[in-house]
């Protein structure tokens, strides 16, 4: 799939570990994050770069103790219709200043894109959006009404200097 962030596509050298496989000597890779708590103290001890991937139904408050161990967190969007990685993604920039990698991952779509990018995703691995539609998206909007994670100003603040 192509992952798109900083604004083009980009090389994605973090592999997926699925379940309980092997996980190689070094190398870039992702776990669950169920596997991550279990084995924390090993993948600590390993040469590795090491990343979480969240699924809707994760407590984020789990990895919060880790997050200066975690390079990469990938939200996992299984369909279009949960919002949950978008509550995970809030959480984890506003609340636990998390400053690594965020990414979606599964179900992502253009219209989602610059709903993600307000909650903190800044990494976007899609097969639903090419290039040029997600940089379209990322500009769709030129006020927000909420405050998000990227800082953006809201109209209120800006018309009430407050």
């Amino acid at each position: 799939m192509p992952l798109i962030k900083h604004g083009a596509e980009s090389a994605d050298p973090w592999d997926y570990v699925e379940g309980e496989a092997e996980l190689a000597d070094g190398g870039y890779f992702t776990v669950r994050l169920s596997r991550f708590l279990a084995e924390a103290p090993t993948l600590a001890d390993r040469n590795t770069r090491v990343g979480v991937r969240l699924v809707p139904d994760d407590d984020v408050e789990e990895l919060v103790p880790y997050l200066q161990q975690v390079q990469l967190i990938e939200i996992d969007f299984p369909k279009y219709t949960d919002g949950r990685g978008y509550s995970q993604a809030q959480l984890l920039r506003r609340r636990h200043g998390y400053t690594g990698e965020l990414r979606a991952v599964g179900h992502v779509l253009r219209d989602q894109i610059y709903y993600m990018n307000r909650s903190g995703i800044d990494a976007y691995e899609t097969v639903r959006a090419d290039l040029p539609s997600v940089l379209d998206a990322l500009k769709e909007f030129s006020e927000v009404y909420q405050p998000g994670a990227g800082g953006q100003v809201s109209v209120f603040r800006k018309r009430h200097g407050s």
